[in-house]
């Protein structure tokens, strides 16, 4: 999620407040330069909300609004599925904008260990991956622990199906291994690659996510299985054993369609060509990646249903985009056709668990990690993110259901959009 502050007329109406330089094109001329207020002003100028903003925490953490994004997070994930049903709740200009976005089928998977015993392997497909043929693939396993022993390995590879069994140092770092895992496995001959889920914790579930095919490299089939089972074929390597699996997947990708980004706002009651603008993924629809962001931020929207007088000066935007997993397609796409409009990301809120912040302080805007930064970060708009302690627990598997959410934390996440 990101807030950003747009406008058609954004200098004129800021009328030399604090800002960001930018270019024709909605980009830094000068990165991260302001006009004005240094930001211990800006600091004391926030502080003057405290009052109003103590409410707010009443009311979502205490008051009528208390687990309300919870519970229709829990009602939509188990029982409603995509509909458009904000406008009951008061919010104004709702409306979806067109997106085009890949279309990836999983169809019918399975792994089957052959040697040296018998055992059905749990998988789950990576997105963009190649389907293998109608008999599926049988063939060695080869098991690895990183890129470089690949590299050193490569003559062991050809013919055979690469597993690999790297650990778990950090989602940024590790994810190298699901989105490249299949090229790299490519590059030495090897017919097809299993990934180790990037998580720090599993119970025999495979964790799965996109991938990407390097240019000029062939194109072989790649799924993720579990923690366990990597191991498992890790420990039989390293005893000399023969590993033989029959991998099936019935994955291909078909053109292009259209999706939609979600928007709905408040109209601001003094400027309301001024937007700031909250948003989230609306790819996958777990509890936590994506349901929770987009479900606290209607949490936001609905503060100011519950607090008569409550009225931004601004018009608040709500914008879920779509296609976050296969490229941040839709925020790309929102960010195209409304870029000229963007002047500042204020906070970035990524997916999921307890909102924590420190002191507003310039240093904030270049500590963060997150897997879900929208296409607006690369341009060098300043962002903070969300604490998302066991997120990576659940991400991406069977795990992903209410049963692994807290309310109070959720709560907390809500206020962020205030």
């Amino acid at each position: 999620m990101a807030w950003l502050v747009q406008s058609t007329e954004i200098r004129k109406c800021l009328r030399g407040k604090s800002q960001v330089s930018l270019s024709a094109h909605g980009t830094h001329s000068a990165p991260h330069s302001y006009d004005s207020k240094p930001l211990s002003e800006i600091s004391k100028e926030v502080s003057k909300y405290s009052d109003i903003a103590n409410q707010i925490i009443k009311l979502a953490v205490y008051g009528k609004a208390q687990n309300r994004s919870d519970e229709r997070l829990a009602e939509f994930t188990d029982t409603i599925g995509n509909r458009n049903a904000l406008t009951r709740d008061g919010l104004e200009n709702v409306h979806l904008e067109l997106v085009k976005i890949p279309h990836w089928v999983r169809g019918e998977e399975s792994v089957v260990m052959l040697l040296p015993r018998n055992h059905t392997l749990a998988i789950l497909g990576l997105g963009s991956s190649v389907g293998t043929p109608p008999g599926g693939i049988e063939a060695e396993v080869m098991v690895v622990e990183s890129f470089e022993e690949l590299k050193k390995r490569a003559s062991e590879a050809k013919g055979k199906i690469v597993v690999c069994d790297q650990p778990f140092v950090s989602y940024g770092e590790t994810v190298a291994y699901r989105a490249s895992g299949a090229s790299e496995a490519a590059k030495v001959g090897s017919v097809a690659s299993l990934i180790r889920s990037v998580t720090p914790f599993s119970i025999n579930s495979p964790h799965t996510g996109w991938q990407w095919y390097q240019p000029g490299v062939a194109q072989i089939p790649t799924a993720c299985i579990t923690v366990e089972d990597a191991q498992m074929m890790a420990r039989m390597a390293c005893r000399g054993q023969r590993i033989v699996v029959r991998l099936t997947m019935g994955a291909q990708t078909l053109p292009d369609v259209d999706s939609y980004n979600t928007v709905a706002e408040i109209t601001g009651s003094e400027h309301p060509e001024l937007v700031v603008s909250t948003d989230a993924s609306n790819m996958g629809w777990g509890a936590l990646c994506d349901g929770k962001p987009a479900f606290s931020l209607w949490l936001k929207e609905e503060g100011r249903l519950h607090i008569n007088w409550l009225h931004p000066k601004r018009t608040l935007r709500t914008v879920l985009w779509s296609a976050e997993e296969p490229g941040r397609v839709g925020a790309a796409q929102y960010f195209q056709q409304h870029k000229v409009h963007f002047l500042i990301i204020l906070t970035l809120l990524c997916s999921t668990h307890l909102a924590v912040a420190s002191t507003l302080q310039k240093d904030n805007f270049h500590t963060y990690e997150s897997h879900h930064f929208s296409s607006v970060h690369y341009v060098f708009f300043p962002g903070a993110s969300l604490h998302t302690a066991n997120h990576f627990w659940f991400h991406h598997s069977d795990g992903d259901t209410m049963s692994v959410q807290n309310p109070e934390e959720m709560n907390l996440c809500g206020l962020c959009g205030h």
